[in-house]
């Protein structure tokens, strides 16, 4: 509303510094327009951050999964990511193991062995994500139940990306917030099923 308002604005001074002599005020004439052409720049940039039109052909059948985000945030994740098809019994992270890697398993059930346990957790899911936000060495091996596509970060690549762009780091906090959620709040239910 606010780049709308500054594009009216914008015009209606063209319109005066034009009428407003005899002879046309050019240099105000042209920084007006210079302000109006970068308003219009950003004003277009925010609606394609916010349209489904900015989502990558290849992710669009996940965005699902991601749907807190606007579009424009989901394709800045997804542009840092590799989505690649793994077999059943891959594994993503080991117990007591550096974690190199940020994995989203997006259509399996995952393996996990904690503390002498084994229990599975649902599809749709962060692993590696304390060691992300911690440094920490993992502390549990999991493994893919089924085949599956998994999306894949360098986690040094990710925290190097998140410092540089602020809205990618609110973006990426906003999922693994929400992930860590659903893990705390399923950890009081008769079946354990958090990592």
């Amino acid at each position: 509303v606010m780049r709308i308002m500054l594009l009216i604005g914008t015009a209606l001074y063209i319109w005066y510094y034009s009428a407003f002599d005899a002879t046309p005020l050019w240099p105000a004439i042209w920084a007006s327009l210079a302000t109006g052409f970068a308003n219009l720049v950003g004003l277009a940039s925010l609606l394609f951050r916010k349209s489904s039109l900015s989502i990558p052909a290849a992710y669009r059948d996940i965005y699902t999964h991601f749907d807190i985000l606007p579009p424009g945030d989901f394709r800045k994740l997804m542009r840092a990511a590799k989505r690649q098809r793994r077999a059943a019994g891959h594994e993503m992270t080991v117990d007591g193991s550096r974690v190199n890697t940020l994995h989203y398993v997006v259509d399996s059930e995952v393996d996990v062995e904690k503390f002498g346990e084994r229990f599975t957790i649902p599809s749709g899911v962060f692993l590696g994500e304390v060691a992300y936000l911690t440094g920490n060495r993992a502390s549990a091996t999991t493994s893919l139940a089924e085949d599956s596509d998994v999306l894949e970060w360098d986690i040094g690549s990710l925290k190097q990306h998140a410092l540089r762009d602020p809205r990618f780091r609110l973006a990426m906090d906003a999922m693994i917030s929400l992930d860590l959620a659903g893990k705390i709040a399923r950890a009081g239910s008769p079946i354990k099923e958090v990592v």
